[in-house]
Parts: structure tokens; sequence; C-alpha cells
């Protein structure tokens, strides 16, 4: 059961380095902050699957502290368009 857990958060990883990509080349910025998006909720759920395949005390704390930078990570993206556009920060 834990080979298939490991598994399934390894397919996790390659979606987010699918999306770092998407980031990276993305032509628009509603397609970049969804790839932003991506990132933060692959990388809880690869952190949490390993965290219970593995049993590592303090990997689902990791996970934890990574959804409220994901968080932040979103409003700075956000406020980063706004500059650029010209609008006013928030």
């Amino acid at each position: 059961m834990n080979e298939i857990l490991l598994a399934a958060a390894g397919l996790i990883v390659a979606a987010v380095a699918v999306g770092l990509a998407r980031i990276l080349r993305g032509p628009a910025d509603v397609d970049r902050l969804m790839a932003v998006q991506l990132l933060g909720t692959g990388g809880i759920a690869a952190l949490l699957l390993t965290a219970y395949a593995t049993a590592v005390p303090g990997v689902d704390d990791v996970a934890l502290g990574l959804a409220l930078l994901a968080a932040f990570a979103t409003m700075a993206f956000l406020n980063h368009l706004d500059a650029g556009e010209g609008g006013a920060e928030l």
C-alpha cells in the first residue's frame, strides 16, 4: 500500500513540474495564476501522501506550512499582476 501512495505522490510531483513549465512559458496571466495554484495544491498533496506512506513525523506539519505560504504566494502574484497593469496595489 505504501508503494502505491508513493507512486501517486510521484505522479503529482510530475504534474507540478508541468505546472512549473507553464509558469515559465505561459502566454496568459490567468494561466500562470492557475499554475501557481497547482504548485501549492500539488505540493501539499504530495507531502501529505508521503507523510502517510512513510510515517515520518513532521512532514504533515511542513504540508500545512506550505498551505499557508501558497495562499500568500497567490496574493503576491495577483498584486504583481495589478502593479504591471498600472492598477492600485492591494
